[in-house]
């Protein structure tokens, strides 16, 4: 299994607004090889706010297919220019980090 965090910094105010929309129902709930996704605000932060948007894959195999899928680019296209207001986009940057579960404690229920 793998985990992929996507860090995003956004202004202050917005990560509780912006948290919900990468839990909603969409296509990323029958992509191939998904687990599941959390998002993770960061506190005590002045400045900005910060998520970690965890995705948890099978492989990154279906991670790549799903970067590389038309379903990922329709959630992440951009507004186009010209059609209506310009909407400023609250992200301020964002860095991506792969990881591979090494080792796993849970408690027995």
């Amino acid at each position: 299994m793998i985990i992929v965090t996507n860090r995003i910094r956004v202004k202050k105010g917005m990560g509780a607004v912006m948290a919900p929309g990468f839990t909603a129902p969409g296509p990323l709930d029958t992509t191939e090889g998904f687990v599941k996704v959390e998002v993770l605000l960061t506190q005590n932060l002045s400045d900005h706010d910060e998520l970690s948007v965890n995705m948890y894959w099978e492989n990154l195999d279906n991670f790549t297919a799903w970067r590389n899928s038309d379903a990922f680019k329709a959630a992440h296209k951009r507004p186009e220019q010209g059609s209506g207001a310009k909407k400023e986009s609250p992200i301020l940057g964002s860095e991506l980090t792969t990881y591979e579960v090494a080792s796993v404690k849970e408690i027995a229920k």
